[in-house]
Order: structure tokens, then C-alpha cells, then sequence
């Protein structure tokens, strides 16, 4: 039996099995680094299939490393399973209508992401035991992909030091490996604060913090056109120091995120935008203290391990969906826009006229860019890193809104990640049994590096991400 057959014995000989762990944690909907339910279900899985699992692993509650195996090379699977917060929304239907009002939902998919990556590490591991490969594959649980970027944290405390190559995917409507850069974010919060007043009789003593957040905003916006035009700057105010008009707010908070294609300019524009945030606090007489709580590197493609990827999904083939689902997919279709569904197509001609893609794209001759952030890019400075999409939701379907949450718990996006874990697991099986291309990936890593090293951003006093919990909050994420 060859590897493609014996990769897809194992996936779909434990499909039930899979299939039932995605839904859980799609039901568990836990946001960035409140994922405890998630990860405890994914690690007592990895342990009852032979994986020795260190949990809470660089200090924080929700990731984990499991490894099988020992030695060299060491292959990494990295997973993801936080949800978004406010996007609650039924399992199969094709209207909005949350489950929880107000709760989390999984409109990235990464109940699916987590699943097929654990799918990809147990075919791996059993191949690894049949044939006596030897040595490591590990499955890295990591956290706040959504906001914080756990990755960054796992990268700091040393989890990666020892990775030979690491592989990922993302849901999405494509078939295809993902090559393409991302933009470095760095995230952080304005606490200003100020002094309360009577707004009507006495708005002379009081200091506005809500004035000194909008006037903040404003002086931002004013910034935009003297920034590169590749940059992207947004803001959400967190709290408006309270509901009263009739009370001058003595304090008041907004969160900034500020991307661009390189780590070096991202920290230029968030000096700016401090010394606005410090020229509203001078303007209004009040104090303003500022966290920088998350950061995240751009990320670096490997045409390398991408051209493995790419021979193995081709080997696949594109997931193969019934009409019941293609009838599915249509509904979910008709709820989005026609602009949507350009946006999609634009990007993948192929996919003109279609509901579901049925086909693997090639590789593309150039990497794109992604005009979002992700925590991998801080994995793919210190290990050569490769990542692949597969299709689970209708085409024309945009991240981060109900239709995924919705598609997330569906045979579409099972098919989809249940067949991006065979590929994964393939490419990672390729990797192990040949130490020259591995020498091949980290040569092409030092070379698009060109002397540069990665240093994290992060704060040194700053342990972990500070998870923030805000009234009425309806969640974003790096993406």
C-alpha cells in the first residue's frame, strides 16, 4: 500500500472520531486563551493515541506540545481552536441565528483547523510506527490566534528551538498552497484617565478621558496619509467611561491594531500613534498609560517545503462533495453579496460559476500578499514553515462572519478537513524521510532572512497575553 493510500486508511478509519471532535470544540466556541475545554479534549485525544503531551507548555494555561517518537528531525503540526467573540450562530442553516446571543463562534473555522491538523499528527504517527521511521512528530496546541497571537509567546519561551519544519493549513474556499507574506501587527491598548465632573454644573473641574480618546482617534486619522499605504491602522473603543452624559468620564480606553509588511515599519507607526495618544492626553488634561500587549510577525513563505505540499495535494486531489452539499453550499451563497463573491473569484478564476471548489489551484509562480496578520509568521522566522488551504465553505464565503460558523459544523467542512489532514500528513511523512530537504527549506529560510534574526517583540515583563473582557464586545482578530 502506498503513502497516499495508507495516510487516508488512517484519517478516514478514525473519521467518526474527528468529525466529533471538531463539533465539540465548535460547540465550546472559547475565545483566545480561554480555550481550556478545547485543549484538554485535544490533549487526552493525543494521549490516548500514544503522544506524550506537556500541557500549560511556555506558561500558559491553554497550549500544549505533544510529541511521538524522539530524535531527529522534529516535524510540527501546528493547530489552532479559539473562536470569535459574538458570533454565535446555528449548526447548518442558512440565515442568521446565534445559538447563544452574544456568544462566541467559530468564524474562522478553527474547530475544523484544530481537528485536521490533529487528523494529519496521528496519520503520521502510525505511519511513523508501522515502517519505523525515526524521529519526532509534534502536534503544537496553540492559542489566541484570533487576538494575541499564542504562537509569538510559544516562539519566546523556546517551544520551537529545536523544529526541523512546520506545517499548517486554514479553511477557506481554495484548494491551494498558501504562498504568501502576511503583515506584522502589533496590538495595544490607550487607558486614559481623567477626572469626573458634574457635565452641567461643573464641567470646568472635570478632565474628559472620552474627549482625550476621540481626539486621539481623530489625530490617528490625520496620520494615515503620512504612513506607507501598505499599512493598515484600526481602533475599537473598548470603554467610554460609562453610560451617564450627564458625568464628564474620568476614564476611557481604545485598542489599536497597527500592521505592516515588516515588523521594523509597524514599530515606526506605533511610535506615532503613542505620541498622538500622548498629545490628547496634554490637550485634555488627563494621563494616559499604554499596554503593547501582542505582537506579530510578517510572515516568510517556503517555496520549498510549499513545492512538497503541492505534490501531495495534487496526489489528493480537491475534496469531493455530494449535491446535497452543493445545494447547501447554493443557500449559503445566496446570503452573500455579489461583491463577495467577486472578491473570491477575483483571487481564483477557476472558481467562477462554482458553489464549492473541485479543484487543486497550482502553485502559483509568484507569493502573493495577504492583507491580514497571523502568529505563523512569527514560527516562520526561526523554522521553515509551509501552509496549504482546503475547501470548507461556500465559494464567495469572507472570514469571520455567521456562514462559517455556520458551514463549520457541516459535512462541507469536515470533507475539507479531514482531507487537508492527509495532506499535511504526507508532506510531513516526505519531510522526515529526507534530511536534504530539510537542509534545502533552512537554507532558504537563512537566505530570505539575509542576516536578520528574529528578536521578539514582545514586552519583557509581559508573561502572557492580558485577556480583557469588555461589556457589549463583539470580538475581532488578527485576520
Amino acid at each position: 500500500m502506498g503513502l497516499h493510500e495508507r495516510i487516508a486508511q488512517i484519517i478516514e478509519g478514525k473519521r467518526e472520531r474527528l468529525i466529533e471532535v471538531s463539533n465539540c470544540i465548535w460547540s465550546y466556541a472559547e475565545t483566545g486563551f480561554q480555550e481550556h475545554k478545547s485543549a484538554a479534549l485535544l490533549c487526552d485525544i493525543l494521549e490516548k493515541e500514544g503522544f506524550t503531551v506537556e500541557r500549560g507548555a511556555g506558561g500558559i494555561e491553554t497550549a500544549f506540545v505533544a510529541s511521538f517518537g524522539s530524535g531527529r528531525p522534529v516535524a510540527a503540526i501546528l493547530g489552532e481552536f479559539d473562536a470569535l467573540s459574538g458570533l454565535s450562530q446555528k449548526g447548518g442553516l442558512d440565515r442568521p441565528e446565534a445559538l447563544v446571543m452574544g456568544a462566541g463562534g467559530h468564524g474562522c473555522g478553527h474547530n475544523l483547523l484544530g481537528t485536521g491538523a490533529l487528523a494529519a499528527a496521528i496519520a503520521v504517527r502510525y505511519y511513523m510506527e508501522e515502517n519505523r521511521l525515526p524521529g519526532t512528530i509534534r502536534y503544537y496546541g496553540c492559542p489566541g490566534e484570533e487576538i494575541g497571537g499564542g504562537k509569538t509567546f510559544m516562539v519566546r519561551a523556546g517551544l520551537f528551538d529545536d523544529v526541523d519544519f512546520a506545517l499548517t493549513w486554514h479553511p477557506g474556499t481554495r484548494n491551494r498552497v498558501r504562498s504568501e507574506r502576511s503583515l506584522a501587527c502589533l496590538e495595544a491598548h490607550f487607558r486614559f484617565t481623567g477626572k469626573s465632573a458634574h457635565a452641567a454644573a461643573s464641567p470646568h473641574l472635570g478632565r474628559s478621558a472620552l474627549d482625550a480618546v476621540e481626539l486621539m482617534n481623530i489625530g490617528v486619522n490625520y496620520l494615515r496619509e503620512h504612513i506607507i499605504p501598505e499599512a493598515r491602522v484600526h481602533y475599537a473603543i473598548t470603554n467610554t467611561g460609562g453610560f451617564a452624559p450627564n458625568v464628564v468620564q474620568a476614564e476611557a480606553e481604545v485598542l489599536y491594531y497597527i500592521r505592516a509588511p515588516r515588523v521594523s515599519q509597524a514599530r515606526e507607526i506605533y511610535e506615532r500613534v503613542c505620541d498622538v495618544a500622548r498629545g490628547a492626553a496634554l490637550m485634555t488634561g488627563t494621563e494616559v498609560h499604554i499596554d503593547l500587549d501582542a505582537a506579530l510577525f510578517d510572515l516568510i513563505p517556503n517555496r520549498t517545503l510549499e513545492t512538497v505540499l503541492q505534490r501531495h495535494y495534487e496526489a489528493f486531489g480537491a475534496p469531493v462533495f455530494d449535491e446535497e452539499e452543493r445545494a447547501f453550499a447554493r443557500r449559503i451563497q445566496a446570503t452573500l453579496s455579489q461583491a463577495e463573491i467577486d472578491f473570491d473569484t477575483g483571487k481564483a478564476p477557476a472558481l467562477k460559476g462554482k458553489v464549492l471548489s473541485d479543484v487543486v489551484e497550482p502553485l502559483p509562480e509568484r507569493e502573493a500578499f495577504l492583507f491580514a496578520s497571523t502568529d505563523v509568521g512569527d514560527v516562520s522566522w526561526v523554522v521553515p514553515t509551509a501552509q496549504i488551504s482546503a475547501a470548507t465553505f461556500a465559494v464567495g464565503t469572507p472570514l469571520h462572519t455567521w456562514q462559517v460558523v455556520s458551514q463549520g459544523a457541516t459535512s462541507v467542512g469536515h470533507k475539507g478537513m479531514l482531507h487537508a489532514g492527509k495532506v499535511l500528513a504526507a508532506a510531513a511523512i516526505e519531510g522526515m524521510q529526507n534530511p536534504q530537504l530539510i537542509d534545502q527549506a533552512k537554507a532558504e529560510l537563512a537566505e530570505r532572512l539575509n542576516g536578520e534574526r528574529y528578536v521578539s517583540p514582545l514586552p519583557e515583563d509581559l508573561k502572557c497575553y492580558r485577556v480583557r473582557t469588555y461589556p457589549q464586545y463583539a470580538g475581532g482578530g488578527w485576520q
